[in-house]
This record gives structure tokens, C-alpha cells and sequence, in this order.
């Protein structure tokens, strides 16, 4: 089977419910919030605070490319929130693997992440409003790059990883 790659806005469970795909399947787990922040030695707070959103959007792009380049397989990829607003990186992204779309609605979100300071484009007067606003504007990328699209909102985690396992037997067969 191919790699299966998770996207999806913060706080929709991509990690969690990677570990628990990566677990049910016997694949690696990688998490590219997690890889970049132990190449470059520091948050991904710190990077968004001393080089800015770019710099932090390339160092994703660049970390793409060298997965695709290795022909990395059997993995289980969560990605960052961010990761897909980039034509290229949702091509990479269908080129690793199946891409499921973790969809989770506003008050899903901001349930599971309100007062968590580890989350830099949320630091504002109005973290709700700003949720919504993101959602509308990536929602339409994240779909685009999907293969599958699961709604995770009031679904129990290892559910939505089950429903991730199944889809990606099933978009592999159909091809």
C-alpha cells in the first residue's frame, strides 16, 4: 500500500489519529511539524517568530521534495496545517501517497486547541473569528488535494483512523 498522508486544519487530530493509522497499519509515523523542528534545533513557534511564515512554508516545500526524492514508503504522514495551501506541495503530497483530509468543523477546533500558545497564526485578540476565517480559506485547498475526506467532528479518534485505514484499502483498490 502506499504511504497514507493526513492534512487538515490544526487541531483536527492529524497526529493523534496518524499514530493510530501508523499503529494499525505497522508503518512509520512522521510528523513534518515534528521533523522540521528537529532540523532546525527550535519550535515552530521560534521559526514563525525570528524567520517568518515563508521561510517556514519553504522549509516544509523543501522537506516534500526530499520525501518524494527517498521514495519513502509504508509511512503514515501528518501534516502541517499549512502544508497543502501550496499547489506544489499538494502535488508532492499526492505523489507520496493517499491524501485524506481530516475535516473538522470550527467548534471542533477550537475546542480541542483553545488555549494552546504553541499554536503561532492563533496569538490574536479573537482566536474563534480567526479559525473560521482560516477554515474558509483552506478548506477548498485541502479538499482539492484529498483523495478521501473524513468529518471527524464527534467521532471517536481511533473511529476516524479506522475510517482512514479502510479509505486508503479502498482508494488503493480503485486504482
Amino acid at each position: 500500500m502506499k504511504n497514507i498522508i493526513l492534512t487538515g486544519y490544526m487541531g483536527s487530530g492529524k497526529t493523534t489519529i496518524g499514530k493510530n493509522v501508523a499503529k494499525i497499519k505497522e508503518y512509520l509515523f512522521v510528523d513534518t511539524d515534528e521533523m522540521i523542528a528537529a532540523q532546525q534545533h527550535r519550535s515552530i513557534s521560534e521559526i514563525f517568530a525570528v524567520d517568518g511564515e515563508q521561510a517556514f512554508r519553504d522549509m516544509e516545500t523543501a522537506l516534500l521534495r526530499r520525501m518524494v526524492d527517498d521514495k519513502i514508503e509504508h509511512m503514515v504522514l501528518s501534516t502541517g496545517g499549512g502544508m497543502p495551501l501550496r499547489a506544489e506541495n499538494r502535488q508532492l503530497l499526492s505523489e507520496l501517497g493517499i491524501v485524506i483530509y481530516l475535516k473538522a468543523s470550527p467548534e471542533t477546533i477550537y475546542s480541542r486547541i483553545k488555549g494552546n500558545t504553541a499554536r503561532p497564526l492563533l496569538q490574536c485578540e479573537n482566536p474563534m473569528k480567526r479559525i473560521e476565517e482560516m477554515i474558509a480559506e483552506r478548506g477548498p485547498l485541502y479538499e482539492e488535494g484529498a483523495g478521501m475526506i473524513i468529518n471527524v467532528d464527534g467521532i471517536q479518534q481511533s473511529e476516524v483512523a479506522e475510517q482512514c485505514v479502510r479509505a486508503a484499502e479502498q482508494i488503493e483498490q480503485g486504482e
